[in-house]
């Protein structure tokens, strides 16, 4: 085998498992549930995650920002079941799948934060 033939081979390996998401999906595998985001803003403020993240994902002290975040459903789930550093577990005991759904539709539903060029105080500290 010639270093282009297998080059080639990895790279139509890597596109198909790229686009396997898209294949499952036409492959008649069900769709995701749509989560409920205000149902998950109830979920978000019972659970208390409010505490650390804020109540608009903005973040604080002890919870980073999760408001309109690049994750994806399942990578946050994992997350949430998971998690890095001092964030306690979330097991399916306490919250489902669908709950979570719906807090991570809740999530996405919060306007991105604002770049520091649009804030009209960052932009007069940085003209000083």
């Amino acid at each position: 085998m010639t270093l282009r033939i297998v080059i080639g081979a990895a790279l139509l390996g890597a596109s198909a498992l790229a686009a396997g998401g898209a294949l499952g999906a036409a492959a008649g595998q069900a769709p995701q549930a749509a989560g409920d985001s205000a149902h998950g803003r109830q979920l978000f403020l019972r659970e208390n995650c409010y505490y650390c993240h804020g109540t608009a994902g903005q973040g604080g002290r002890d919870g980073a920002r999760i408001a309109a975040i690049g994750m994806n459903l399942q990578a946050f789930i994992r997350y949430v079941r998971r998690p890095a550093g001092a964030m306690p577990a979330f097991t399916e005991k306490i919250l489902s799948d669908q709950d979570l759904t719906d807090i991570y539709a809740f999530l996405q539903s919060l306007p991105a934060a604002k770049p520091a060029s649009e804030i009209p105080l960052l932009r007069q500290l940085e003209e000083k």
